[in-house]
């Protein structure tokens, strides 16, 4: 007779799959480490086939494991979209979720807030980072969705919400003025960083990227400083800032689009579920 997979030790399985420890993944399903390796002991020992390779930076998938985790990820999206069909109860699980830095603090709390009204079992896991970092996660499946930036030509049908990108500075520094232009900036492939040096360049104002940083707080913390200026979605501008209108030796910058993808060509319930919400609700905030 063959041997019955347990939706418990699936679950596990897919934790360690996804954050690559078992410490990370003991957090996220609520158990023990210890717990977490007796159960992939159990699960190994009922298929009889080595799942995972311990290293010295966590654990990484055997080929058998590498198999199990697509099937495992099938059997759970049919048995959390079952379970939540038929109890009434709503959908339950865990969800990966990504969102750019910059909408963040003036997007998720309402977000989240009210996906958590009407889906209280929902766990969500939000990882906000670039654009980049995000497309990225979503390629290797570590995301079952994200948020992701555009450039202004992109593909309009899938826009949920358009920002204009912004330059900001300190209410009390003429940092504009300065001769090069001194620049905050995140990483040289987001759309921000881009979009101010080929304006600059193209209007032939001399600039110095001075500063660097892949976190909105590292930006906004040189930009309250008053020794640069940055470039940011109208959206993150916190009220202690300024936007800098364009004109005189400061061009005029683009504006970005919010599109949603997904980690898998056939999304799990939770993520479709989670989807429709943002499409409801991000062109409203």
């Amino acid at each position: 007779m063959s041997p019955a997979l347990d939706i418990d030790l699936l679950r596990t399985f897919v934790a360690i799959a996804d954050t690559r420890t078992l410490g990370r993944a003991a957090g996220r399903i609520g158990r023990t480490q210890a717990a977490v390796s007796m159960q992939v002991k159990k699960l190994e020992a009922m298929l009889d086939q080595p799942l995972l390779n311990r290293t010295g930076r966590g654990v990484a998938l055997t080929l058998h494991g590498e198999r199990l985790l697509d099937h495992a990820r099938a059997i759970l999206r049919q048995h959390d979209a079952a379970v939540a069909d038929l109890s009434g109860a709503g959908l339950v699980g865990t969800l990966r979720f990504g969102c750019p830095d910059d909408y963040a603090a003036a997007f998720l709390p309402h977000i989240l807030r009210s996906f958590a009204g009407r889906h209280p079992q929902v766990f969500v896991e939000v990882v906000c980072a670039p654009t980049p970092r995000l497309q990225a996660q979503l390629a290797k499946h570590a995301l079952d969705l994200a948020l992701v930036s555009t450039p202004e030509a992109g593909d309009t049908a899938a826009v949920l919400r358009r920002e204009p990108l912004v330059w900001v500075g300190n209410r009390h520094d003429d940092a504009a003025a300065r001769e090069p232009l001194q620049l905050a900036l995140s990483d040289p492939d987001t759309l921000d960083h881009r979009a101010a040096c080929e304006r600059l360049d193209a209007a032939g104002r001399p600039y110095r990227v001075a500063y660097a940083s892949g976190s909105i707080s590292g930006l906004l913390a040189v930009v309250r400083s008053g020794q640069a200026i940055a470039v940011l979605t109208q959206a993150a501008v916190p009220d202690d800032l300024q936007v800098l209108a364009p004109g005189g030796r400061l061009p005029g910058l683009p504006a970005v689009g919010l599109v949603l993808r997904f980690g898998l060509a056939r999304p799990p319930a939770l993520a479709v579920a989670f989807a429709e919400h943002l499409q409801r609700i991000v062109p409203t905030l």
